[in-house]
């Protein structure tokens, strides 16, 4: 099954801060940029030293199989689009400019 949404990307991130959970499979699109992964860990916002909420993960890869950490904050203007797999549901946010 396949669920659609439309989001702000403050929403989509407040969507991953509550709804994803380490062992979930997170595809993030920004930029120019496709990370997926399986989830590691999420770092919730430190406000001393000014990082926003953190996602690690282990990419899916034939040639780059490592783990990353991804500070969500950082790519908010340039997030386009997140999917999110969890029990074999998938879970597809377009991030809404307007």
């Amino acid at each position: 099954m396949v669920n659609e949404i439309l989001l702000t990307a403050d929403e989509a991130i407040d969507y991953i801060k509550n709804e994803v959970q380490i062992n979930d499979t997170l595809e993030l699109s920004y930029n120019r940029i496709f990370a997926p992964g399986e989830v590691l860990s999420i770092i919730d916002a430190d406000e001393e030293t000014g990082e926003g909420i953190r996602v690690n993960l282990q990419l899916n890869g034939e040639i780059l199989n490592q783990s990353v950490e991804i500070d969500l904050n950082e790519i908010r203007d340039d997030l386009l689009e997140v999917r999110h797999i969890k029990d074999g549901e998938l879970t597809v946010i377009e991030i809404d400019f307007d």
